[in-house]
């Protein structure tokens, strides 16, 4: 079964679309492993403040499914599509990593490039994979983390509780 590895980030009622779309990825997925919950400023707009972070799931879903789960999702949480990249979201999940699928795997290019580009992304996901090797650099996502220029962008880990229980803490890290 391929383990699947999703980013979550939402800056518009960011603690309602984080915890409903951990709700819904529970329930069609099962247990799942969560980073941390992260705030970091907007990237490549003026706007408010993120909540980020990535899950990790294994799933018997082929990519294609779990590709249009995802936009069904982020569609129930009032996405708009078509918009500026870089803009408000009430809720935008990628998938970062399936398996051990690399390059143009059904239209999707994995493992996601912006793993290793931002830290509201590689951060949480040296928290849920660190031992895992980016197959590009072939070092781990632990690693990488720990080289990564922190100065680039501003993150921090936030206390955040979903189902009556404490998944982040702000003093944890």
């Amino acid at each position: 079964m391929p383990l699947l590895t999703l980013s979550l980030g939402s800056n518009r009622q960011a603690d309602h679309h984080i915890r409903t779309a951990l709700d819904a990825l529970q329930a069609r997925f099962g247990a799942m492993t969560t980073s941390s919950v992260f705030e970091s400023k907007a990237v490549g707009f003026d706007g408010s403040n993120f909540l980020n972070m990535v899950v990790a799931v294994d799933t018997e879903s082929a990519l294609g499914e779990v590709s249009a789960y995802i936009k069904a999702l982020e569609d129930e949480h009032g996405r708009a599509r078509g918009g500026a990249r870089f803009s408000p979201r009430t809720l935008d999940i990628d998938i970062l990593t399936y398996g051990d699928c690399v390059g143009d795997c059904d239209g999707i290019v994995l493992p996601r490039p912006e793993i290793t580009e931002n830290a509201y992304v590689l951060w949480p996901m040296s928290q849920v994979c660190g031992d895992w090797r980016d197959p590009h650099s072939g070092q781990s996502y632990a690693t990488l983390w720990r080289q990564y220029d922190k100065s680039r962008q501003s993150l921090w880990p936030i206390d955040f509780d979903w189902q009556g229980r404490r998944i982040s803490s702000a003093c944890s890290i």
